[in-house]
């Protein structure tokens, strides 16, 4: 009885002077920061910014930027917390490096080499994650591709049956060795912004090719819309697929499967403020009309919903000209899908970059890639941050009038400018005009001033027409800004029914 009472005080006392750690031990967690803070990395400037991680559960946690005062916070019964720091806006030309802290009880830990500036998310399928490794002129990109003022994070795949945190990733310097395996896209873009800005830019790439736009939309979203869920979700949820145990390995099935990469990929980042997002991505979704329309307004606004920053921007880029194995110079499915992509742009804050002058034909991932992140910082410059000398349109149809023979297209006259060319100097082309039977032919077009002639022998008294609405026009016309113009139609004809589908 003694020796009991003897190691009952013994107990207390170990227990008051804080001993005995090894009593829960599978109660302790490491003080650690959330996956995607790690040195090196962009905080958004202008913007709370949100820290957040793992401790012990119930503790206390001082969070100490090196900008602002520090805040304590208290962890969960599970471990986790989450404080909120401001960030000021900053000069053009400050790139000074900064540290974030945490300290609770006798752990800390601390991000070094941080900077503050413009955060961008870029997204979608192998377009976007077409690394610099594969653009023209590589190694000679590449090299020149040094600059500690952008900083990188390229996200590995994962997949995921429910919203997680975790990822697997670091945020980088921009070098030679970094930039290497990332988003061509994504750099360019990323280049475009921090020259013109003079600021810190963090590019945070998180996709994979072959990837289709229900895998990036939550599943109550998706469950929530009828049209979506009938399209989309309930397929999937009766299949076997979906009674599979979901691991972190690729499949070309797998990437198209509803929301598993939302919960793996943009969800763990739902909690970083930042200035908005780029997407590319569709080839996935081709045979699809309006349906991949709305699934967009859904995957664009549950993201705006879920990072809590209001109506974030997103810019994305409008699938490139390409064949899919038929050779059929006036086939147009793949052109009734890229006119679904322009009705995106129709929701608030989102607009569309065009690739129809920079695409191959008969090469999915086409490789020019500088003038596509370009064009999409060019868009931000003007919409984001308002430099509105930087354009970034280009010719817009507004009508067509009919007179005789020939039809004369007018655009709108802000997507003109200065005028309407060529970039190879001749005469434009792609150009289609019908009849009232709504069979099309190839037909000639000349400049005449801020509109186009088009002329063919074939149709004596058109009543429709359309410019590079077939599979795989690689275009030359565009505004004296060099900005490709966008395809159209003018007609609203239904689509045809095509004998043969790939």
């Amino acid at each position: 009885m003694i020796e009991h009472k003897s190691v009952k005080v013994i107990l207390v006392v170990l227990l008051g002077m804080g001993f005995l750690p090894f009593i829960k031990a599978q109660d302790r967690t490491p003080l650690k920061f959330a996956d995607p803070l790690t040195d090196n990395m962009v905080v958004q400037q202008n913007k709370p910014f949100t820290v957040w991680g793992t401790a012990n559960p119930n503790a206390e946690i001082t969070i100490t930027p090196d900008w602002t005062a520090p805040i304590t916070v208290k962890s969960t019964e599970t471990g986790n917390f989450k404080g909120i720091v401001p960030v000021p806006a900053i000069q053009e030309g400050d790139y000074k490096p900064h540290t974030l802290t945490l300290l609770s009880g006798t752990e800390s830990k601390q991000l070094a080499n941080i900077l503050i500036g413009e955060l961008w998310i870029c997204s979608g399928q192998s377009n976007m994650q077409f690394s610099m490794k594969e653009v023209p002129n590589a190694e000679a990109e590449i090299a020149k591709a040094t600059n500690s003022h952008i900083r990188l994070f390229n996200t590995k795949l994962n997949f995921s049956d429910t919203p997680i945190q975790n990822v697997t990733g670091n945020w980088m310097e921009c070098t030679p060795q970094s930039v290497r395996e990332f988003s061509a896209v994504g750099y360019y873009f990323g280049e475009t912004l921090q020259k013109k800005l003079n600021v810190p830019v963090g590019l945070l790439f998180t996709g994979i090719g072959a990837s289709a736009a229900q895998a990036y939309v939550p599943k109550e979203v998706l469950k929530a819309h009828p049209t979506l869920d009938s399209a989309y979700l309930e397929p999937y949820l009766r299949s076997e697929k979906s009674k599979e145990k979901i691991d972190g390995g690729f499949t070309f099935e797998k990437v198209t499967r509803p929301y598993l990469l939302y919960n793996a990929l943009i969800n763990p980042f739902t909690n970083l403020s930042i200035k908005g997002f780029c997407w590319y991505q569709g080839e996935s979704n081709r045979n699809e009309r309006g349906t991949y329309t709305r699934l967009m307004y859904a995957m664009i606004e549950s993201w705006r919903t879920n990072f809590s920053q209001g109506n974030l921007p997103f810019y994305y880029v409008q699938v490139a000209p390409f064949f899919y194995d038929i050779e059929d110079p006036v086939r147009a499915d793949y052109a009734f899908f890229r006119e679904a992509q322009e009705r995106i742009s129709e929701l608030g804050n989102t607009e569309m970059v065009v690739t129809m002058d920079v695409g191959e034909s008969k090469d999915l991932h086409p490789k020019n890639k500088k003038p596509i992140g370009v064009r999409l910082a060019n868009t931000a410059l003007n919409r984001t941050y308002g430099f509105l000398d930087v354009r970034y349109q280009g010719p817009q149809f507004e009508y067509a009038e009919f007179n005789g023979h020939k039809a004369f297209v007018h655009f709108k006259p802000e997507s003109v400018n200065t005028g309407l060319t060529t970039n190879d100097g001749k005469l434009p082309q792609h150009f289609q005009l019908s009849g009232s039977d709504q069979v099309f032919y190839p037909a000639g077009a000349k400049i005449v001033g801020n509109r186009i002639e088009v002329y063919s022998d074939k149709v004596r008294k058109p009543v429709a027409v359309r410019y590079a609405f077939t599979n795989y026009p690689v275009t030359n016309l565009e505004n004296t800004d060099h900005i490709p113009a966008l395809p159209f139609r003018s007609d609203d004809w239904k689509e045809p029914v095509w004998t043969t589908k790939k």
